[in-house]
């Protein structure tokens, strides 16, 4: 196998059309890992089917094998320097912070945690993806992150605590290199299981926070417009039945934004399982109705918009859903973040869903919650 060499350059990212969205998992991460099944393996010895991946390095079968041994070679195997060769130069990775420009801050970020965790694993939970080598591939990672807090991190000395954390990271990358991120962790949720209180980092980070934070407004603009289509696929690529497209706007327009929670029955079954921020975790339609609820009634002007949304799948098998969204609203409401401030905040967030027979029977979804603490924390 030989590696190619590519001039890096900048690149911007290309909306996406129905035409790029798999129609089956035959490249998937259940066939790549033999997900539940008594041979699973993480990296597996048969890289799966070949896919077309001209300007990538040619050890890389699919896009799927791309994503999956990057992230192990580069956080298990310890081979930090590699985000040169797999991230641009030019990258953006918009996270809890702001905007972080450039490959090699990714690489100093990275070394940074694996100091503050020796023995950290990042397990490949689920990997979406849409796209081709022309257009870009855009592909939605859920991670789950483990390891020991043996060292210092950025939240104060080792706590000597062992982390379970979910990430999902929006990526898209072209020959060979990743050059646009959204990226959320569920950072609030590892800050409680290191045994720390919640409002009081919110404060120290807020009165301490890294240059960009709080973002202007052309960052907010950058992340929210980046890779967004300006006219949604489902209008202007109209199908006759079920449309994944419009059945998951629709979804985001009437509970989000009209606020008819009688039509979550519609949307999903009844026996939802839901993994979200700060250890939300729960089955049943009725535990979700009750946090789209306490958040409505903090943000009571909360106004959210549909930033990109991609899938794989079709109506027999199922379909699995990336969507990425983001909000703006005022936390003027008696609510989860203590007493109303007034404060005009930024919400932005990744969720992923599993749809079958019509009805979400999945949700996975994150958004910046330790960034909107201390949003509110600011304004104090």
């Amino acid at each position: 196998m030989t590696k190619i060499k590519l001039l890096d350059k900048k690149l911007e990212s290309k909306p996406l059309s129905r035409e790029h969205m798999p129609t089956d998992y035959s490249i998937s991460l259940s066939e790549y890992t033999g997900k539940g099944t008594q041979n699973e393996k993480r990296i597996p010895d048969d890289f799966g089917i070949k896919q077309s991946l001209e300007g990538f390095d040619d050890i890389y079968q699919n896009i799927v094998d791309y994503i999956v041994r990057i992230t192990y070679r580069i956080w298990e195997d310890r081979d930090v320097e590699y985000i040169l060769d797999t991230y641009s130069s030019f990258s953006k990775v918009f996270d809890d912070y702001g905007l972080q420009l450039g490959n090699q801050k990714i690489v100093d970020d990275t070394h940074h945690t694996t100091g503050a965790f020796s023995n950290i694993k990042l397990i490949a939970d689920e990997v979406i993806w849409a796209g081709n080598d022309k257009i870009g591939f855009h592909t939605s990672h859920r991670t789950i992150i483990r390891g020991t807090n043996d060292g210092p991190s950025n939240f104060g000395p080792a706590t000597n605590k062992d982390i379970d954390v979910l990430v999902i990271a929006n990526c898209v990358a072209l020959e060979n290199r990743i050059f646009l991120e959204h990226v959320c962790y569920n950072t609030s949720s590892m800050l409680l299981q290191l045994g720390m209180d919640l409002d009081r980092m919110a404060n120290k980070l807020a009165a301490t926070a890294p240059d960009g934070w709080p973002r202007d407004q052309k960052t907010w603009d950058d992340l929210r417009l980046s890779a967004s289509p300006e006219i949604p696929i489902c209008e202007t690529d109209k199908i006759e039945g079920f449309d994944i497209d419009r059945f998951l706007r629709n979804f985001f327009e009437k509970i989000w934004n009209q606020r008819d929670y009688r039509k979550l029955y519609e949307f999903f079954d009844y026996n939802l399982h839901f993994e979200g921020p700060t250890n939300r975790k729960f089955s049943g339609l009725e535990h979700y109705i009750h946090f789209i609820r306490s958040l409505m009634t903090s943000f009571p002007d909360l106004e959210l918009q549909i930033n990109e949304i991609y899938w794989m799948g079709n109506d027999v098998d199922s379909y699995l859903t990336s969507t990425r969204w983001s909000a703006t609203g005022t936390y003027s409401g008696e609510g989860i973040y203590g007493e109303p401030t007034d404060s005009k905040v930024q919400i932005w967030g990744i969720t992923q869903n599993q749809v079958v027979g019509g009805k979400i029977v999945n949700e996975w979804m994150l958004f910046n919650e330790l960034d909107l603490m201390m949003q509110i924390a600011a304004s104090n």
